[in-house]
């Protein structure tokens, strides 16, 4: 029988010596020419929904396969496969595989072959074409089939003798898997003589599945090897038959070892395989171009490949030894196309190469591999041809009398909310001067300049408890001496605690979504303060342009909400301005809101909450664009065009996922395609590309030497590139070690936390679980829902429970997890010079007159007060009833660093406000607490006495002072 590729030869070469029908094809710029009898109406319907299609070729005709039938594969018939993912940008990726089992027929083959363009046509000639030959196909392929496919023997009658599939009696079958990421499963004779030192082989007797592991076989091929073990189990036994390990070199002493053995009629020495058959591919040392004219090959003699090369009105063919390429220009005819996939295959059958795959790529869809061949190829840009392309093939197909549906636009992936880290934790910030880092006081903490560098750790609740990260900025004019050190010091701070905490690089303006939660309220001024930064202004003689309070500044407020909002300090001229945005502009004393026509009413009240860091108790202009004072204009220099774009982050893409090597300073990856947890390796590193984020994960196994090479090795993967996005060097890089994953990383996983606890190396894990039939629990554990650090409610609030108590104030104690009424109660022992910020923006603060500051020594407005104790204390709470608080004697005084109230501390929440992170003030709100101080004498009020709206209201309660008071106490309050 002839192989299946001279079958492709045959059947490509009957059609294109047909005369082209009567029908003048409409031909354009990315449209192939295509006519009524060129594509198949069975493809109408293909690839407009996420997912799996499958044809087998059944008498030269396309038929669909039952999706309960997909993965299941006949040697002696042929298929077309059609994966459609559906994209985050709401397109569709679609890839065409033409599978060809070993006993395929000529014609059969030939038709799949033909099929696929045919596919690829109605589809608008935007997939990628692959051909699959059983037992070499490719990983992409093998992907959509986990843990592996096992082609059965038999397939329909199409010229040739049907083999009836054997389904009476369990058979004894020997089994040999390749592959450290991927398995690759190709049956083998039942002898001895098939088994080597090399691979992984599986025995399917009828009560016990053995895996005898070859002693070169890899710790990672073993547990792929597991997989399949699992599969046959549940698939030939129905989950019920006992599992063997064997290993390569234990003779009888082992009872698994002497039955396995006696199955094969006793013990003997292995031979070693040679090379050439541990070389699953054939290979060639450079890759040549050739260009097909009328079916007929010619080679393009060129140092360099570049893109320039390629003519759009000509196919070509890239020869890399173990893929050849079919490149086809946008304006070529469908009959061009298949005169150069005819000669690909017929550069297969010359070098006798039938290891090798043929890659079918159209002009503008060329895959990563592909570009990779070529010097400096351009930026891929949109490709916005393709879905006018197969409109086109629509048209034509209904003017031929065929009800072929117009081509639905993919439904954009709805982005689920991506998961906010908890903002109730512990957070610690240093400042990096010169080789040191000094802790920074809660008041400078989310204080940032441009031109410094910066460590923080954050401890949160997480998944399975408190989660740890620590992380560096490094700000855009900081100095690489710093920036260094930055990583180091937090290189030890990891290795302290043991690599249980995960670690990420920022850079300003680059900022991941995890990163302002955290902060809350961030303020990045120019200029900086450390000593690194101040000597290099000094060497090279730049002016220091470092923020002054007194000077002329302008800051863009940015942010989604009171938990998430930043004031960046901008270049003080007119072209800063952006009409998406609010500002600050001050110059000492007198300041100006600028409002821009397309900000939004969140943008503006995160502009006035910014006015309480920035410029607390000042007088602010409103200024609305399009009727700025002369002042205004006058101070950013002179008036000119801006933007009014809003700014666009990187935003996230589909991920993907590398398999890692590292040595000797060169770093190699390979893409794991449709990945889940299982690919995960504790022996390897791996790295989840997003886009707008780079993941480093690292396994319990990985040498110590390689572990802390870790950052180095994501550095080096945006320096390369992979997916030729022009990805910034710049992105950010968290690195992750196994146990430690946060759920920022596990959301793109179906996440089992069971399996990443277990202990052991892959082989070890999989085994007690295949063998022992104890699977890890799937349910993950309840998440802490994330609360507002000031007002310990769940998320962000809406715009009507907002409260100025959520705002930031940089004298303000920040207490994670308080209630609104002890948030209210505490705030007299606050400092009494900032402004009321407990008050709700806008309506109350419009009633103290702006031009006049509010005197710290008199109380707040009455009604100030009122309105801000009624939002706090009227959202009922059934199982609290408030206390009232002790009075302080100097509560009407002003008070001073020395004589501020000295908050009690818990153990619970440490919240840093000097120098000693270990000696830390927070307040306490412990219950047991509360019920000491109710011991000591103190008066309890019912609930509904402490309403402001109650007809009895407690009279012992001065709601100006927001402190309850003991009138006939004996110490005299008043």
């Amino acid at each position: 029988m002839a192989a299946p590729g001279s079958a492709i030869k045959h059947t490509f070469s009957s059609l294109v010596k047909q005369k082209p029908p009567k029908t003048s094809p409409t031909k354009s710029r990315g449209t192939m020419a295509v006519s009524m009898k060129e594509v198949d109406p069975v493809f109408q319907a293909a690839g407009q929904k996420d997912g799996l299609e499958i044809w087998r070729i059944e008498k030269l005709q396309v038929v669909p396969v039952p999706k309960e039938s997909h993965g299941k594969f006949f040697t002696g018939d042929s298929y077309v496969i059609l994966k459609t993912t559906a994209l985050k940008n709401g397109s569709f990726r679609h890839d065409i595989h033409y599978w060809l089992g070993k006993n395929t027929s000529q014609d059969e083959a030939g038709t799949a072959a033909i099929k696929t363009v045919e596919l690829d046509a109605a589809l608008g000639g935007r997939a990628v074409q692959y051909r699959e030959v059983q037992g070499n196909e490719t990983e992409k392929f093998l992907s959509y089939f986990k843990p592996c496919i096992i082609p059965e023997e038999g397939g329909v009658a199409s010229g040739f003798r049907h083999t009836e599939v054997n389904e009476r009696e369990h058979q004894t079958r020997l089994f040999v898997c390749r592959g450290k990421h991927t398995v690759h499963v190709k049956e083998v004779p039942f002898a001895r003589s098939s088994l080597n030192h090399d691979d992984i082989f599986i025995l399917d007797t009828k009560s016990k599945i053995f895996q005898f592991n070859g002693s070169n076989s890899s710790i990672q091929e073993r547990a792929k090897a597991l997989e399949v073990v699992q599969y046959l189990k549940d698939t030939n036994h129905d989950g019920k038959c006992e599992v063997a390990a064997v290993e390569d070199g234990k003779l009888m002493a082992d009872a698994d070892a002497g039955e396995f053995w006696a199955l094969f009629g006793g013990f003997a020495p292995l031979p070693r395989k040679p090379f050439s058959e541990l070389n699953g591919k054939d290979s060639a040392s450079t890759s040549k171009l050739l260009c097909v004219n009328k079916g007929q090959t010619a080679p393009i003699d060129s140092e360099i490949l570049t893109r320039e090369l390629l003519d759009s009105t000509k196919c070509y063919l890239l020869d890399c030894g173990s893929e050849i390429y079919a490149w086809m220009g946008r304006e070529t005819t469908l009959e061009e196309r298949k005169r150069a996939g005819s000669a690909a295959e017929e550069l297969l059958r010359e070098g006798n190469r039938s290891r090798s795959h043929i890659i079918r790529l159209m002009e503008g869809f060329e895959t990563v591999i592909f570009r990779s061949k070529f010097d400096k190829w351009p930026k891929k840009a949109d490709a916005v041809v393709s879905d006018e392309s197969r409109g086109k093939v629509a048209a034509l197909l209904k003017r031929q009398g065929f009800n072929f549906k117009s081509p639905a636009k993919a439904a954009p992936v709805k982005q689920e909310p991506q998961p906010q880290i908890d903002c109730t934790g512990n957070l610690q910030v240093w400042r990096v001067n010169g080789s040191e880092k000094t802790f920074l006081s809660f008041s400078e903490q989310c204080k940032f300049y441009s031109g410094d560098c910066y460590i923080f750790q954050y401890t949160y609740p997480g998944e399975n408890g408190d989660e740890c990260l620590i992380g560096t900025w490094f700000g855009k004019k900081s100095v690489q001496e710093e920036r260094s050190a930055a990583t180091s010091l937090a290189d030890k701070m990891i290795e302290s605690l043991k690599f249980q905490a995960v670690l990420v690089r920022v850079y300003e303006g680059k900022e991941p979504i995890e990163f302002f939660p955290i902060f809350q309220n961030l303020v990045i001024y120019k200029g900086g303060t450390s000593t690194g930064y101040k000597k290099f202004i000094s060497e090279k003689g730049i002016e220091d342009d470092t923020y002054s309070e007194s000077g002329v500044a302008l800051f863009r407020v940015q942010g989604s909400g009171p938990e998430n909002m930043q004031a960046i300090q901008v270049d003080t001229a007119a072209s800063s301005l952006n009409s998406s945005y609010c500002y600050i502009l001050h110059d000492g004393d007198t300041v100006f809101t600028w409002i821009g026509n397309l900000s939004s009413s969140m943008d503006q009240e995160l502009a006035e909450r910014q006015l309480d860091v920035i410029k607390p108790n000042l007088q602010s202009r409103l200024l609305k664009e399009g009727s700025e004072y002369d002042q205004f204009w006058k101070l950013l220099g002179v008036k000119s065009e801006y933007s009014s774009q809003k700014i666009v982050r990187d935003q996230e893409s589909d991920p993907h996922l590398f398999a890692c090597t590292f040595s000797k300073g060169v770093l190699k990856v390979r893409e794991i395609f449709n990945f889940t947890q299982d690919d995960l390796m504790t022996e390897d590193i791996f790295i989840l590309d997003c886009r707008s984020c780079v993941f480093v994960w690292v396994g319990q196994r990985v040498d110590t030497k390689i572990r802390a090479q870790a950052l180095n090795i994501g550095e080096k993967f945006l320096e390369l590139d992979i997916l030729m996005e022009n990805v910034s060097r710049e992105t950010p890089l968290y690195v992750i070690t196994e146990g430690s994953e946060p759920q920022y990383f596990t959301r793109f996983f179906t996440w089992d936390f069971a399996k990443s606890a277990m202990h052991g190396n892959s082989f070890e894990r999989r085994l007690s679980i295949v063998k022992d039939g104890v699977k890890p629990r799937a349910d993950k554990p309840k998440r802490r829902p994330t609360t507002s650090a000031h007002t310990g409610r769940s998320s962000v609030p809406d715009k009507s429970q907002r409260s100025r108590s959520m705002s930031f104030s940089p004298d303000r104690v920040r207490v994670r997890g308080r209630s609104p009424a002890f948030n209210a109660l505490a705030a007299n022992f606050e400092n009494p010079n900032a402004r009321n910020l407990s008050t709700p923006p806008p309506v109350v603060r419009k009633q103290l007159p702006k031009s006049v500051s509010p005197d710290s020594s008199k109380p707040p407005p009455r009604t100030a007060s009122i309105a801000a104790i009624s939002a706090s204390l009227e959202r009922p709470k059934a199982t609290l009833i408030p206390k009232s608080i002790k009075a302080n004697p100097e509560a009407n005084k002003p008070q001073t660093e020395a004589s501020k109230p000295k908050p009690e501390t818990n153990a619970k929440e440490i919240n840093p406000t000097n120098d000693n992170p270990a000696a830390t003030p927070t307040v306490q709100e412990d219950v047991k607490e509360s019920q000491a101080e109710g011991e000591e004498g103190l008066l309890v009020y019912p609930y509904d006495r402490l309403r402001t709206s109650s007809t009895n209201p407690a009279t012992d309660i001065d709601v100006t002072r927001h402190i309850c008071r003991q009138q006939s106490s004996e110490k005299g309050l008043e």
